[in-house]
């Protein structure tokens, strides 16, 4: 299937991927970093981030692996190839929408 297929991705989704790009996380770190990123805009709750970490693990867009923090194990997610290729697909869409925009936005429309 093509990478393509799977755009456009919903803001929370994007977000979600975004927080893994550079290194695994549990699940409370991504919630925390997914509202860092969007400036609060996003504000995940627990059941809306696991239904949405579920499905990404069905997709097979993330992974979930298993590490010791804090004396315990713990349940941390890391992207895939397939979610990295994605992510990358997402963020070059936007920027071509960006690009198309910025010089309609830009033209002197009062004359």
């Amino acid at each position: 299937m093509k990478i393509q297929s799977y755009l456009p991705l919903t803001e929370s989704t994007f977000f979600i991927l975004l927080s893994l790009a550079t290194e695994s996380k549990h699940g409370y770190a991504i919630m925390k970093e997914v509202e860092m990123l969007s400036e609060t805009r996003i504000q995940l709750s627990t059941g809306t981030l696991y239904g949405a970490i579920k499905r990404l693990l069905d997709r097979e867009w993330i992974v979930r692996t298993e590490q010791e923090t804090e004396g315990r194990e713990r349940k941390f997610y890391a992207l895939t190839d397939l979610g990295r290729k994605i992510l990358n697909a997402e963020t070059a869409r936007l920027r071509e929408l960006v690009e198309i925009a910025q010089p309609r936005l830009a033209e002197d429309r009062s004359t």
